[in-house]
């Protein structure tokens, strides 16, 4: 019998360990994120998730691969955010309108000419109320990673509409949350909840004459081919916030999700210069089409109009102390 000594034992072991296969451990296996986007390639709403995918690459290398799904293709808003409490999405943009069905109180970011501007709104949202707001959605199962705005919100119509009293009767597509049905109903228009995948089609059959949106979005979904007619009334900041599924969020390492808030922060700013640049864009876009810009008249009586809605939201929004603390911040 041949005898095995130390430096045998060494050897067959060196070799043994040499002829084994390789077997990569890495840190985290790779995780697909999956991505709903109302909007196609050209738009910020897409363009913020393959600047988020950028920059999440550089900073964790091959931890991620995401799945961007474009042109409302995973359907309206609020399915996708059904969708991501469900967590069979992981990650999209929502307008806080579409998600105030879960958390009323964001509808105080949505009362109609009470912020001045995007500084207005950023200053809002970037402090307690924002703070509140996040806890509140946490809640509700949506992980918010920032803040972002879409730009004012405008009339649009299929002939010029620059007078409130010029709604009466007016079947008009509204978000459908309580407060925008509210605010139209104040008018005497006669507001109708249609997803936005849907409302081209519902404006050009009749089923709608009318809408409010962003310049942006309004080119996105060209609806100058169906309402012509934008008047400038820019009477609600249309906010809204990128947002994770929690259970998705639930099952990252605390360092990741840091590193993930801190590019939503930057994905943000990105996305409120995108949308400014894009709204210049939107309107020369709609103007070679057909469309028209005009001005609303009698400014006070829009106001007044919509000064009903802070009354009857402040309630719901934290009473309206906390709607002029806004208004004064």
């Amino acid at each position: 019998m041949k005898t095995l000594n130390r430096r045998t034992l060494l050897k067959a072991g060196t070799l043994a360990a040499l002829a084994a296969p390789y077997l990569a451990h890495p840190a985290h296996a790779q995780t697909t994120v999956t991505v709903a986007s109302l909007l196609g390639e050209d738009k910020p709403e897409t363009k913020i998730w393959r600047f988020f995918a950028e920059r999440a690459e550089e900073r964790m290398p091959g931890r991620f691969r995401f799945n961007i799904v474009t042109n409302g293709a995973l359907g309206g808003e609020k399915q996708v955010a059904g969708s991501v409490r469900l967590g069979s999405v992981q990650a999209s943009l929502s307008t806080v309108s579409a998600l105030s069905s879960w958390v009323p109180q964001l509808q105080l970011l949505d009362l109609p000419f009470l912020f001045r501007g995007p500084e207005h709104l950023r200053r809002v949202v970037t402090g307690p109320v924002g703070d509140g707001l996040r806890e509140q959605l946490a809640s509700e199962r949506f992980i918010v990673g920032g803040f972002i705005d879409y730009g004012a919100r405008h009339l649009l119509t299929k002939t010029p509409v620059t007078r409130p009293e010029e709604l009466e009767g007016v079947t008009l597509r509204v978000i459908n949350s309580p407060l925008h049905t509210g605010l139209w109903s104040a008018f005497g228009a006669v507001p109708v909840g249609i997803p936005i995948t849907e409302t081209y089609n519902a404006l050009s059959t009749g089923v709608a004459d009318a809408m409010d949106l962003t310049k942006s979005a309004y080119a996105g979904f060209k609806l100058y081919e169906v309402v012509p007619c934008l008047t400038e009334t820019g009477h609600i900041r249309a906010s809204g916030v990128i947002y994770f599924s929690q259970g998705f969020w639930n099952g990252l390492d605390a360092e990741t999700q840091g590193l993930l808030m801190e590019i939503s922060a930057e994905a943000a700013l990105y996305f409120n210069a995108l949308i400014v640049e894009d709204e210049t864009a939107a309107m020369e876009t709609a103007r070679e089409n057909g469309g028209e810009v005009f001005q609303p008249e009698d400014m006070d009586a829009w106001r007044a109009g919509a000064k009903g809605v802070w009354t009857e939201f402040a309630p719901v929004v934290g009473g309206m102390e906390r709607i002029e603390m806004v208004e004064n911040t």
